[in-house]
């Protein structure tokens, strides 16, 4: 029941973006040179969303799937830390056009460049794994 529920919240998830035309290159380097608030605004509303259904949760002591309770702790802000994994994840965004959730549409889109973006951030993914005890706490 778990896996079905995480497949279609995907699909609706993986629906909205290819609606909103999320993975578009042009729509993100539009967005980069402040020429339009279609990728802003899209991103607000996902903020917004997110907001929203997390004061919800706290307020009505939601359960999670598992049935235990949802807890959110706050995180320490690392300001360093925060600076540089945000300006790298930025620059990768900007040079490629894609950030995570829109590299798998390129993929299933069959879009060859998808398959590249996505060795890419495989491979990123593996370097901060072996980086990760090296790293500032």
């Amino acid at each position: 029941m778990k896996f079905t529920i995480t497949l279609l919240l995907g699909f609706l998830f993986g629906s909205v973006l290819i609606l909103s035309q999320a993975y578009s290159w042009y729509r993100i380097q539009e967005m980069f040179h402040f020429q339009s608030f279609h990728m802003f605004g899209l991103l607000f509303s996902a903020i917004g969303t997110a907001a929203l259904f997390l004061w919800i949760i706290k307020k009505t002591k939601v359960k999670s799937i598992n049935g235990n309770a949802i807890k959110v702790e706050p995180k320490k802000l690392n300001w360093k830390s925060n600076a540089i994994g945000g300006l790298i994840f930025g620059s990768g965004w900007a040079i490629s056009g894609a950030c995570s959730a829109p590299v798998y549409i390129l993929v299933g889109m069959y879009w060859e460049i998808g398959v590249l973006l996505l060795l890419g951030a495989l491979v990123g993914t593996f370097c901060y794994a072996i980086l990760k005890n090296k790293l500032p706490q």
